[in-house]
């Protein structure tokens, strides 16, 4: 009988051990990401001028996060930008479609390779976990560098409004990669070689005036999905709102680019239009004024009465493309 007990008691044990959380789990951060270094085609489609190819970069909690990869089919210049399709924070890959003739043609007709890149959109995902998801898509692709026919150390990003502001996060990281990691996708930095933004959400404490804070709470667009945080309570396993206004503010700080930039940000090209109703032109001046002072070398172009739109972006992608050649074939 005592043998018996005895094997109950270990197996309740074992079970108990194996329903429980770790107990070293990071609570202020719960996104992760399950290990997914290889690349696995869900689609593939080509025209006259390019290849394209749906790749799962990574997935969390279960879900899947996507790019589209669209490859020169002549003239390739090993060179890769990673484009971010989000706006207010939604991303779906619907909205490649529409992207396509205002980025993409115009990239693969000079020889780069694009990377249209999908995260977890708001309301489900919120802001923070988006910008994992930005770090995760650049890494996927650095360590996969040599099967895309790319440099892992000449990348791009680029992107417009909330796209534009993953960018400027990613040229600013100065995190290189968790070494003790079994995934090797985890290993790599997530630091791009240079920037382009259109528009930038850049500071969200000083939002067109000092002391003005946007957390999520705009006049034109519902950001509060985007704006709410949450962490893991190993307790009782589940995601709990942070509510704490200092925990918020750390988290929004960390999210913020103009909070980010330093001395080795990557070259920063901004462009905005001084019509735009979305986004405070302040956004930008404020970071551009930010870089100068770091040094870091940056330029700004203002649309002559451009607006929150496509004709900025595409009034100004030959300049975009100027950008990425001066920094990227060096």
């Amino acid at each position: 009988m005592k043998m018996k007990a005895h094997v109950s008691l270990l197996l309740l044990s074992l079970l108990i051990l194996a329903c429980s959380p770790k107990g070293n789990q990071d609570k202020s951060q719960h996104q992760n990401f399950e290990k997914k270094s290889s690349m696995s085609v869900n689609s593939s489609t080509e025209t006259e001028t390019y290849t394209r190819k749906e790749i799962i970069y990574g997935r969390t909690y279960g879900t899947a996060l996507t790019m589209d990869v669209f490859a020169p089919k002549k003239n390739a210049n090993g060179l890769g930008i990673v484009l971010f399709i989000s706006e207010g924070w939604y991303s779906e890959r619907e909205k490649i479609e529409y992207n396509i003739p205002i980025y993409v043609d115009e990239f693969i007709k000079h020889g780069y390779t694009v990377f249209a890149v999908i995260h977890g959109s708001n309301p489900k995902f919120s802001l923070q976990e988006n910008y994992e998801h930005a770090k995760r898509a650049v890494r996927f692709i650095r360590h996969h560098a040599a099967s895309f026919g790319i440099h892992a150390n000449k990348l791009g990003a680029t992107g417009d409004s909330a796209g534009g502001h993953l960018s400027l996060l990613v040229g600013s990281d100065e995190s290189v990669g968790d070494t003790s990691s079994d995934d090797p996708v985890e290993k790599e930095s997530c630091k791009v070689q240079c920037v382009v933004a259109f528009f930038p959400p850049t500071d969200f404490f000083n939002w067109g005036k000092p002391n003005q804070k946007m957390l999520g709470k705009h006049p034109k667009v519902s950001l509060k999905g985007a704006f709410t945080f949450y962490e893991l309570d190993s307790s009782s396993n589940s995601l709990q709102v942070v509510t704490d206004v200092d925990k918020i503010t750390r988290i929004v700080k960390k999210l913020t680019p103009i909070e980010q930039v330093n001395e080795r940000t990557s070259p920063t090209l901004i462009v905005y239009g001084d019509k735009d109703s979305f986004i405070p032109i302040q956004q930008s001046q404020a970071l551009s004024a930010r870089l100068q002072q770091l040094h870091v070398p940056t330029k700004t172009i203002v649309e002559k009465g451009g607006e929150h739109d496509e004709a900025t972006i595409k009034n100004n992608i030959s300049e975009t493309l100027v950008w990425f050649d001066e920094y990227l074939k060096k």
